[in-house]
């Protein structure tokens, strides 16, 4: 059996006419950056989440980077964020001269936690960017509504839809940035990015920013950059948004069966292999369904020999990463983070794969841990 770590043809026939449809509709319109079809997709997205902005833009790295520069953050500015996620999260914030200051994960939820981030607060502080890792929100507590806290920008790229306490993402912070890169649960036909937002002020630098700081055209009082979203991209994601909560659910589905299956194992009582947990008051959306294990190097090649696809988020912790070497850090500062990329390990959970299949790769990892 062949089961790949994610299946996008699997679920191409469910849209594949109308999004071939919006994209005929944009090549006879002739007109490729922004328009009608970008801004009928920012006003889907917004109502999606219960927002009154959305924000299109070039992606999830870009939606980042224009909402850091909404802020004129720049040097001798702090921005606090964690050390376990994609590299953009503090790259960007390198990028613009600010310093990014790590702190720890929870190690269950693998996420920033409110007394992490308390204790990391300077007077440099100018941002806060919590990652709503692998499809779960963030959980800062009250620390979301204290009106004297640094600005938050909720780095969504991996959690669309997903929610806490009965809010989904750009309910917590200032904004929140989103990715639509080909494997995220709601992915274009190519790079893409959004940015959620209460704040009509901090909207509309935002939009600002994504054509080089001009208002009117031509006209710049900021310098910004060329972060527009295509409209190409724009169509086709308008074509998925309607089906990314039963895509949610069919990950959701999938995650419990996993769960129930490692149970029935005995691969969790034995401390083999540790599940993804569901924090309380979330909905998880699973963009990756990821366990910790035990000789993980060694299970990923064992799977990949009997056809399970697999991938480890995140090898290397930012800290520890060459271009980051004049912040001074070293091995063991940030330890849980550490552990995690010694113990993660992403499995299939994409909506279209069935038991038989689920069921496949849990006896494949149950056959590992018996060698």
């Amino acid at each position: 059996m062949n089961i790949p770590l994610l299946d996008l043809t699997a679920q191409l026939s469910q849209y594949r006419e109308q999004a071939l449809e919006a994209i005929t509709r944009v090549v006879d319109s002739q007109r490729f950056i922004m328009g009608d079809e970008v801004s009928a997709f920012e006003r889907a997205l917004a109502d999606y989440v219960e927002v009154p902005h959305g924000v299109g833009v070039s992606s999830g790295t870009d939606a980042l980077l224009a909402a850091l520069m909404a802020l004129d953050v720049g040097p001798g500015d702090e921005v606090v964020t964690t050390p376990f996620s994609f590299f953009a999260t503090a790259g960007v914030v390198a990028r613009l001269g600010a310093t990014p200051v790590f702190v720890d994960i929870d190690p269950v939820s693998f996420n920033l936690t409110e007394s992490a981030v308390r204790a990391a607060v300077t007077p440099n502080t100018k941002a806060i960017i919590p990652v709503h890792l692998f499809g779960q929100i963030c959980d800062l507590g009250a620390y979301y509504e204290e009106s004297d806290r640094p600005t938050i920008i909720e780095d969504s790229a991996q959690a669309l839809g997903a929610s806490l306490r009965g809010k989904m993402n750009g309910h917590f912070g200032e904004c929140a940035c989103v990715s639509f890169f080909p494997s995220k649960n709601l992915g274009g036909f190519g790079d893409g990015g959004g940015i959620l937002s209460r704040d009509d002020e901090l909207a509309e630098r935002m939009r600002i920013m994504r054509v080089h700081g001009s208002k009117p055209k031509y006209h710049h009082h900021v310098v910004g950059g060329n972060f527009r979203l295509d409209a190409i991209q724009a169509a086709v994601l308008s074509v998925k948004l309607p089906l990314l909560a039963g895509w949610a659910d069919g990950r959701r589905e999938n995650a419990a069966r996993y769960g129930d299956l490692f149970e029935e194992s005995g691969l969790t009582s034995r401390g083999l292999v540790t599940p993804p947990t569901e924090i309380p008051g979330a909905r998880h959306v699973y963009n990756q369904y990821v366990i910790r294990a035990s000789r993980r190097d060694e299970l990923k090649s064992y799977l990949t020999e009997r056809g399970v696809g697999s991938m480890v988020y995140y090898p290397r912790p930012l800290h520890l990463q060459p271009c980051f070497e004049s912040l001074a850090h070293q091995q063991g500062d940030f330890p849980e983070a550490e552990r995690a990329c010694e113990e993660v390990l992403a499995l299939p959970v994409y909506p279209e794969l069935d038991p038989e299949g689920l069921a496949y790769v849990v006896v494949q990892i149950s056959a590992f841990s018996g060698v």
